[in-house]
């Protein structure tokens, strides 16, 4: 009964532009709403042509105007690229629009390279140290305002926002847990830190007023279609994503293709594995005992699924195969 949300990076497939990918966004969100996922989130990526979700807050907006009951939210907004106060009045305002619907996972990463970081004004040379204190100034303008406060988030300041934390490592592991926060981990792209970080959060997490216990999320990469065959042919569009990007050469998403006729090498087919180890590809069958070992062992409270690829039709069916064949949260 772990409950199934989606992360969706609105992937701009080869040959369309950016436009279709957020029409294809809107459609799988509204769909997956019908379908009972219980989130919809988009992550902040930049300089990344393949990516259409860079403006997160705008399109979270979006989405929930064209959705009624599913919650939506940021999977992440990366807060080092934010100041606090505008991130608080972004998602306030979302919170006002659409009430008890909105959710805000944040982020360490620049979600870009540095050249691009630095186009983002980020400084390139601040410490980790102040992630904590911008998660807390987020926090602060939260709070409902008091008689002479200098300075408010209007809209923010007593909106329901819940704040989650997340990341691949171990240091969000601890923040979560020290300001006991929901902790989402990157296990979709970078799983190798996974046990340790549930581990430190688990054994750390103190109660607060926004969670009493501990709540972990762990994204997992899925590709489900009618056959194994079928399934593993899709999963190329994502893999060949994977190796472009590490080459330096990030594009659109491309066609799937004849997984015999992959042209990475073997150090790159390593990478591959090493970032998508837990990926579940397959029939609805083998992607229903994939996630029931992956659940069975690790106990997460909600699994976020990730569905990149190139042909949205086998992506639609990718969710429904598995919102199908998963019990109802």
């Amino acid at each position: 009964m772990i409950p199934l949300s989606i992360l969706d990076l609105s992937p701009v497939p080869e040959g369309s532009p950016v436009s279709t990918a957020l029409r294809n966004t809107v459609d799988l969100a509204q769909r997956a709403e019908r379908w009972g996922y219980r989130r919809y989130w988009l992550a902040e990526h930049h300089n990344m042509p393949g990516i259409a979700s860079s403006a997160t807050s705008v399109v979270i907006g979006h989405v929930a105007s064209q959705t009624k009951t599913i919650r939506v939210g940021s999977g992440g907004v990366m807060l080092p690229n934010h100041s606090p106060l505008v991130i608080a009045e972004q998602f306030g305002t979302l919170a006002a629009l659409y009430p008890h619907r909105i959710d805000l996972g944040l982020g360490r990463a620049p979600g870009a390279d540095r050249f691009t970081a630095q186009a983002l004004r980020r400084d390139l040379n601040t410490s980790a140290d102040e992630f904590p204190r911008d998660v807390q100034e987020l926090q602060a303008y939260f709070r409902a305002a008091v008689p002479h406060q200098r300075l408010q988030a209007t809209p923010g300041a007593g909106e329901d926002v819940p704040i989650w934390l997340l990341g691949s490592s171990l240091f969000s592991a601890s923040l979560a847990a020290e300001l006991g926060l929901p902790f989402a981990f990157a296990s979709h792209f970078a799983p190798a830190l996974l046990i340790e970080a549930l581990g430190i959060y688990r054994k750390n997490f103190r109660p607060s007023a926004q969670l009493q216990q501990s709540y972990v999320m762990l994204g997992v990469p899925v590709v489900a279609a009618d056959t194994d065959q079928e399934a593993r042919f899709q999963f190329t569009s994502p893999q060949q994503s994977f190796v472009n990007l590490r080459r330096g050469m990030p594009g659109k998403v491309p066609p799937p293709i004849d997984p015999a006729s992959a042209d990475w090498s073997e150090a790159e087919q390593q990478m591959i594995d090493d970032a998508l180890g837990l990926a579940m590809v397959g029939s609805a069958a083998t992607v229903k005992r994939g996630l029931e070992a992956f659940v069975a062992e690790l106990k997460p409270d909600e699994l976020m699924i990730s569905t990149h690829l190139y042909d949205h039709a086998a992506r639609l069916r990718s969710f429904e195969l598995l919102a199908g064949m998963w019990p109802k949260a």
